[in-house]
């Protein structure tokens, strides 16, 4: 078939799908209804559970209810609705309850801590392999890449699985301290070598996805910044601070948010530890603890408030970052 008659084709396929169109009824709201899916979906698998955590955080579990929520009889149809659980009004208390709860205290701290140690390696080792990785002189760039996002496809479980394996007693990295006449670390028995252990597995898996980003964000950067930079006399250092920083900011603010949520909803890394043998008090962080309160104590009024805390502590230090930046 030529050219001519495939343009001929179209346009008569083109002019019959345009009188189709007319002469179908317009039906008011079509555009909702193919959108309805989405929706629903939405209210029932992030709305509500949103919304009925934070009603759940007033009141204490009682056990599953057996009465109804409320029912519907259509003739010899009978449908009716259950109560979801058997909830007993306490107001504030939870509330009260968990500003004199060590164990909470205790565990904020943990995630604090790994938090404060995890921000700057991650954002910082991030930006440094991205601009090396960027620079005109760097070979094999794919293959670097490819290498440092290894990691990131790395199951949770599996690679801190690998992590107890290597920094068990005996282990790799005891073989490889004696070698150079160090005496092994304690890191699944120390306390204080268990929780930097983990900020460290934190580390090692997510700084490629950080640098992949920023990498995407510094090739954005226009060369005739640079250039008009050397024009003026700029040194490599200046044109960093000064051009590259500055552009860098959008790109740089995503990856302080996603890091720091990250590190607050921390829970695989821990439960493998403390599986493993490591001290549950210092390694326990807040979502850890949340999971002991609700799903294993069943106390699900005083796991909902400290889910409520918790995302209000990590909005509050996202607004922060975005004010600062």
């Amino acid at each position: 078939m030529s050219s001519e008659s495939i343009v001929k084709l179209s346009d008569r396929l083109r002019f019959q799908r345009q009188r189709f169109k007319e002469v179908m009824p317009t039906i008011p709201g079509t555009a909702y209804i193919f959108l309805a899916p989405f929706f629903i979906t939405f209210v029932l698998f992030l709305a509500f559970p949103i919304f009925y955590t934070v009603y759940l955080s007033f009141f204490t579990y009682q056990g599953v209810a057996s009465d109804p929520l409320f029912w519907v009889q259509f003739g010899n149809v009978y449908l009716e609705i259950p109560k979801i659980a058997s909830l007993e009004f306490v107001g504030l208390a939870n509330y009260q309850r968990l500003l004199r709860d060590s164990v909470f205290h205790q565990s904020m701290f943990n995630t604090i801590y790994v938090f404060a140690i995890e921000l700057p390696l991650m954002v910082g080792l991030a930006l440094g392999l991205a601009v090396v990785l960027n620079a005109g002189f760097t070979r094999f760039k794919g293959v670097f890449r490819s290498l440092m996002l290894l990691p990131v496809s790395a199951n949770t479980v599996a690679y801190s699985v690998v992590f107890v394996v290597i920094v068990a007693e005996g282990g790799l990295l005891d073989f490889i301290f004696q070698l150079f006449g160090i005496a092994p670390l304690n890191w699944l028995g120390n306390g204080f070598w268990s929780r930097n252990l983990m900020a460290f597995m934190v580390v090692w898996r997510w700084t490629g996805y950080n640098m992949i980003i920023i990498l995407a964000g510094l090739q954005t950067i226009s060369e005739s910044l640079y250039e008009a930079a050397e024009i003026d006399g700029a040194s490599r250092l200046q044109k960093f601070r000064y051009i590259t920083i500055p552009q860098l900011k959008p790109v740089l603010l995503f990856v302080l948010v996603t890091t720091t949520i990250g590190s607050f909803k921390k829970f695989s890394e821990p439960t493998i530890l403390i599986g493993a043998g490591a001290p549950v008090k210092e390694t326990r962080t807040v979502v850890y603890y949340i999971y002991e309160v609700a799903f294993q104590n069943l106390q699900l009024g005083y796991g909902s408030a400290l889910t409520v805390v918790l995302v209000g502590i990590v909005m509050s230090l996202s607004v922060i970052q975005l004010k600062w930046s």
